[in-house]
């Protein structure tokens, strides 16, 4: 790969990431509400999520998933339905009072976050098409696919930690906003409805077979 094709594809991966999406508005919501370690952690746990996709890709797996539409549409669903089930728990959340919420996030475990941010990535269908129908546009076939791959995911896996990062420090300025308790519960309830709705426009999704 060529220097030229490689801002390219940077171009176009960078753009790709900073566009609103699950991952996204995790890292806003985790921001506003749960600080910048949570953040991290969660981006983390999403970046792994996209190196496992990637490794899906050039092991072949991921062109199978495409060419099969019940595997497609198991993973398609078991995405769909867990940010469906992130919203309803943002819904539940705004009932709550703010120390009930705050007593509630500090229970939590890193890991727990972590956990939520490779599901969120590891079960969005869309990274899957990324890598499959566009990886391919850039690879040359004259030197390694394999050493080709890695620095691709790395670029993409480095843009997206930063990305999530940014989105998420940005959220934490903000919290200030959310400090009064029916703002809270304002925010609370739009974060569950759209990410109600992402799930749901994630079962639209189809695959190019």
């Amino acid at each position: 790969m060529n220097t030229d094709t490689l801002l390219i594809y940077a171009f176009v991966a960078f753009f790709y990431i900073i566009s609103p999406g699950p991952a996204v508005f995790l890292a806003i919501y985790n921001g506003a509400v749960n600080g910048s370690k949570v953040v991290m952690v969660s981006a983390f746990g999403n970046i792994l999520g996209l190196m496992f996709l990637s490794t899906l890709s050039i092991s072949g797996l991921s062109a199978i998933l495409l060419a099969s539409s019940t595997l497609f549409a198991i993973v398609k669903i078991t995405g769909a339905c867990y940010l469906i089930y992130l919203g309803f728990k943002q819904l539940f959340s705004s009932k709550k009072s703010t120390k009930e919420q705050d007593k509630t996030n500090n229970n939590r475990p890193l890991f727990s976050h972590f956990k939520e941010g490779f599901l969120v990535a590891a079960t969005n269908p869309k990274p899957i098409l990324f890598f499959v129908a566009l990886f391919p546009q850039f690879l040359d076939t004259s030197h390694s696919i394999v050493s080709q791959f890695i620095i691709m995911t790395a670029l993409f896996m480095a843009f997206s930690f930063l990305s999530l990062s940014c989105y998420g420090y940005l959220a934490q300025k903000a919290k200030g906003l959310l400090s009064n308790i029916n703002n809270m519960k304002w925010f609370h309830r739009i974060s569950g409805v759209l990410f109600i709705g992402m799930g749901t426009s994630i079962l639209f999704i189809k695959n190019r077979s």
